[in-house]
């Protein structure tokens, strides 16, 4: 049984609104984030990213940065930037990227759903991050930021989906780089009811992205719950702000490997030893950077040429779930055992790029900085959830979602 509660939502006036909506404070660098707010005064960076209205020499994690960032959400409530929705709601929000839509639900998951594993999580969190975030939260009081969940099947959900956005919408509005936001609110108590229902007869939840966020509200909440000891298990903090879309309606997109050395081989050993230990290896003869068309392929830019590498069945069917994903079997048969690349979340000889970059993106490094680009088939929604399911993890830098979702279109305050 899956708990998730409409909301009173915090959220821009129709005025302000494509300004204030943001892209997630970790997709950007700081200074990233100074140029894209020039001449938006508004932007929600100002509170997920706050250090851009400090001095540079201000470490991002100092104190003041949390300070500033709910002196900022405090101001742009007081000028009526944001308003405070007169009622408890669920939202719909979609997102429209190339021609291909996703619309998610808008409510506030529950903590203990999370602690008891009924929210799936397939990443570990690194503790820095956590801490960032945690005092994000906690300053601020709000979830700025929401977490990005899928469910599998509801005919329940998808119905009430595809009602309720017939109405007249909230926002609509197409940002700078295109994709367009479309967001609707319930305004009938038995469509609230319905939508309530249907989550407490699902299973489980899955997050897709926000990892980090997650635990963070967590632990804010179990904060809240020692600071508060006679809770009662209904206050806002017990909830995190979620977008909860159905699994089919997703793609996730390629997440892509750039090498920096070939460990002391020259290109045609690093390519005879794939041949000999991982995969056929063949010339790519295309036009275009290679693409793989299926599992188990990858493609490898090396010495300004494309080879398409096919993994051997025998390697393909070893191990648990995880470890028969490709970005596993790369890891352990070419990444760990060719290259000496053993720890892909520090070594410093290995970079990732999401698939939103492009594989033009991949040969311009290798003539930059890297010497070689490896060039992945997308990791799918099913195998997401099968590791969820089975309590294991997937491998570092395995998966890429786009779009990505604003943040500042809708805060819940805790």
């Amino acid at each position: 049984m899956i708990t998730v509660k409409p909301f009173f939502a915090l959220r821009p006036h129709s005025d302000f609104v494509k300004e204030c909506a943001a892209l997630p404070y970790d997709v950007m660098s700081s200074d990233e984030a100074r140029v894209e707010v020039e001449g938006k005064p508004y932007s929600f960076l100002h509170i997920d990213k706050a250090e851009i209205d400090l001095d540079k020499s201000v470490d991002i994690y100092d104190e003041s940065v949390y300070a500033k960032a709910a002196s900022n959400l405090k101001e742009f409530e007081e000028k009526g930037v944001y308003v405070n929705d007169g009622k408890k709601r669920y939202y719909f929000y979609r997102q429209i990227m190339n021609g291909r839509a996703q619309t998610g639900i808008v409510g506030c998951a529950s903590i203990d759903d999370y602690l008891e594993n009924r929210i799936k999580k397939h990443e570990f969190t690194r503790a820095d991050k956590e801490i960032d975030r945690i005092k994000h939260v906690d300053t601020c009081s709000a979830h700025t930021g929401p977490i990005f969940l899928a469910y599998k099947d509801s005919a329940s959900l998808d119905e009430i989906i595809a009602k309720e956005t017939e109405k007249t919408p909230l926002y609509d509005f197409i940002a700078d780089d295109g994709i367009r936001h479309t967001v609707w609110a319930t305004e009938d108590a038995s469509v609230d009811k319905a939508i309530e229902d249907a989550f407490a007869s699902l299973d489980a939840l899955y997050i897709a992205d926000g990892h980090h966020r997650a635990a963070s509200a967590v632990k804010v909440g179990l904060k809240r719950r020692e600071e508060n000891p006679s809770y009662t298990g209904s206050e806002e903090f017990n909830f995190f702000l979620s977008v909860i879309f159905p699994s089919k309606s997703l793609e996730i997109l390629d997440y892509n490997r750039l090498i920096k050395d070939l460990n002391g081989l020259t290109p045609d050993e690093f390519l005879s030893l794939i041949s000999k230990t991982v995969g056929t290896v063949e010339a790519y003869e295309g036009f275009e950077p290679y693409s793989p068309e299926g599992v188990h392929t990858v493609g490898i830019y090396v010495n300004k040429k494309w080879y398409k590498v096919k993994f051997y069945d025998s390697i393909c069917k070893e191990g648990s779930a995880v470890e028969r994903l490709d970005c596993a079997i790369l890891q352990k048969n070419v990444l760990s055992a060719i290259l000496g690349i053993n720890d892909p979340r520090s070594d410093k000889r290995i970079d990732f790029a999401g698939g939103i970059r492009g594989l033009e993106y991949l040969e311009e490094r290798c003539n930059q900085d890297m010497v070689c680009a490896i060039s992945m088939y997308p990791t799918s929604l099913d195998e997401l959830m099968a590791v969820a399911d089975s309590g294991a993890v997937m491998p570092p830098k395995s998966t890429w979602f786009e779009p990505k979702l604003r943040s500042g279109l809708l805060i819940h305050k805790i």
